[in-house]
């Protein structure tokens, strides 16, 4: 039941999305308002660690909506995949809890871009995700170079911005950064 809940929200998010944000760029950060489900809690009472990757696709959805993008990347046949994600959890939210989940756009190499993803309640930091993200073309499956994608979505080509050194560790690490 807990995976059914927030699919349905994905589908949601991504079959009928938001409208976008005007002038909403990608660089800009998106945030997404969600509160804590009864499907979403363990038996422990807090959220479980599984639920917040799927929130975390509702908000990447949500992201991709404001600044427009899914119409440019149908238009492509380009679809996003997440090829690697960590979590680091600060505080538990509980049943009915109202958050944020802000969405942003860390930077990209060659291979992938890369997000951060942070759950708040007020100024308060309750969870952190990184992801990076791939996009791929549907039929062929073939990787699209991410700057080509930011290039897409952005309307221009754009230089990306210093991706932090953590983040490039911890990409390296999987072995999902470009190789170059």
């Amino acid at each position: 039941m807990q995976d059914v809940a927030r699919q349905l929200h994905l589908l949601r998010a991504t079959a009928l999305p938001r409208r976008p944000a005007p002038g909403q760029h990608v660089l800009a950060p998106s945030i997404t308002v969600m509160r804590v489900l009864p499907t979403d809690i363990d038996f422990y009472l807090h959220v479980n660690n599984g639920s917040y990757l799927q929130m975390m696709d509702v908000a990447r959805s949500n992201y991709i909506a404001d600044i427009g993008g899914f119409p440019k990347l149908k238009a492509r046949s380009w679809y996003p995949v997440v090829a690697a994600s960590t979590m680091t959890y600060r505080r538990s939210l509980t049943l009915g809890q109202r958050f944020e989940i802000t969405t942003r756009v860390l930077g990209w190499d060659e291979r992938v871009v890369y997000l951060e993803q942070v759950f708040a309640r007020g100024a308060t930091q309750y969870a952190r995700g990184v992801v990076a993200g791939r996009f791929l073309t549907r039929g062929s499956g073939e990787r699209v170079p991410a700057p080509r994608v930011v290039e897409a979505l952005a309307g221009d080509a754009l230089p990306s911005p210093e991706v932090p050194a953590d983040v490039l560790g911890w990409a390296r690490a999987q072995d999902v950064a470009h190789r170059g």
